[in-house]
């Protein structure tokens, strides 16, 4: 066990889903939903300010009007052959397990606006990971926008998520990212740690979530633990060294456009472009998983997972020279 830490006996499964059914079969969905917004406002008004849009700007209503028009057949018929609380309780379990968890994480199963797959928070100091499970059908819904990932993919997004939780939280994270959400008063925006935070480190974070759910959910095929698709994988691996070389004069800079470019889909080519080279979207979580690997290897994840960056950073150059 890390050291400091001590066992977690708790974790904390939120079900929201028979409240959201339950919303579109009102005889008025939209008011409902608002009471449902309500109901859960801690939870629903953090997914919403950082992964879709604010809640109380005029954009609101139409964004929910479109999901409650949505076709939900796919999302019913997955639900039917797919018993999604025990695998989320049995993730969940493993994944704290693995970590060496010191700290309790709450797990939201959840069907949102369309927007995320997954995404970790911090409400009031406490991790809180959710899974919109409109995303998980097998089938790709335009009305959703569900991505159609397969449903045997939670565990593995589930974990990603979850290392996150614990790197935020922790009382033994020495991580830049949990320092700026204590200093926030125990809550996690996406968009003042992207601003805030060093590149280096949003790296490292998602390269060690990435690899958290290579051990908790393998046999993958190797693309889908970064999201991306079989060419854009192939890419990346050809470019590595190359962009390992181009991202050096960044690492230690902060500023948001930093994290959108090697982090968040949708943005432009000339947004991605790196010392002449044209960085694959989301490429970070490919660098950011091999700039924390030998720390891993030498060091173990319940150590990594609570690392500074330059701890992290320290480690490879150790494992290098020692090699």
């Amino acid at each position: 066990m890390a050291a400091g830490a001590s066992p977690v006996e708790r974790d904390v499964l939120i079900n929201l889903l028979p409240d959201f059914f339950a919303v579109l079969e009102s005889a008025d969905p939209v008011p409902a939903y608002e009471s449902y917004f309500d109901t859960h406002r801690g939870i629903l008004e953090a997914y919403w300010h950082n992964y879709v849009l604010d809640p109380h700007g005029p954009h609101f209503q139409e964004v929910v009007r479109g999901a409650l028009r949505a076709d939900r057949n796919d999302l019913r018929t997955m639900l039917a052959r797919t018993d999604v609380v025990a695998l989320a309780q049995s993730t969940t379990e493993r994944t704290l397990a693995l970590l060496e968890a010191d700290v309790e994480v709450d797990v939201v199963l959840m069907v949102g606006v369309g927007a995320a797959n997954a995404g970790e928070l911090v409400i009031d100091g406490r991790g809180v990971v959710f899974i919109c499970l409109e995303h998980f059908t097998s089938l790709p819904n335009s009305e959703t926008q569900g991505l159609g990932l397969d449903p045997e993919l939670i565990p593995l997004w589930l974990a990603h998520e979850i290392a996150h939780a614990v790197r935020y939280t922790s009382p033994t994270s020495r991580s830049v990212l949990r320092e700026l959400i204590a200093e926030a008063g125990g809550y996690y925006s996406y968009w003042e740690t992207g601003r805030l935070a060093p590149l280096r480190e949003l790296l490292v974070n998602e390269g060690l979530a990435v690899q958290t759910a290579r051990v908790i959910s393998p046999g993958h095929a190797s693309w889908e633990y970064y999201g991306f698709a079989r060419r854009q994988y192939l890419r990346m691996r050809e470019l590595e060294t190359a962009l390992t070389r181009a991202m050096q004069p960044d690492l230690d800079e902060s500023g948001l456009g930093l994290r959108l470019r090697y982090l968040s889909g949708g943005m432009s080519e000339e947004a991605r472009t790196v010392d002449r080279f044209l960085l694959p979207e989301r490429g970070g979580y490919y660098l950011g998983a091999r700039m924390v690997e030998p720390a891993i290897t030498s060091r173990g994840l319940p150590w990594a997972i609570r690392a500074s960056a330059a701890e992290l950073t320290e480690a490879a150059l150790d494992s290098v020279a020692s090699a």
